[in-house]
């Protein structure tokens, strides 16, 4: 991480520079794996008031990206 480096706020705040949507097809599995690399839930599927099935997660350095899977 940068010196100065300001994480993003998600979904208000700091600009993000860039955001992931990655695929998955166990959630459980994949939320397991980023979690155990140090990324942090910040919005779970039980908080959408969309159809699509999304997790949004801060990776270590405060970058957001979304895990995504169908039903």
């Amino acid at each position: 991480m940068a010196p100065d480096h300001t994480p993003p706020q998600w979904p208000d705040g700091a600009p993000q520079q860039i955001h992931l949507d990655l695929w998955v097809e166990d959630i459980d599995a994949a939320h397991d794996e980023v979690t155990s690399l140090g990324a942090r839930l910040l919005h779970g599927a039980a908080d959408n008031d969309e159809p699509d099935n999304f997790q949004v997660y801060a990776d270590p350095a405060g970058h957001p990206f979304c895990l995504c899977w169908i039903t």
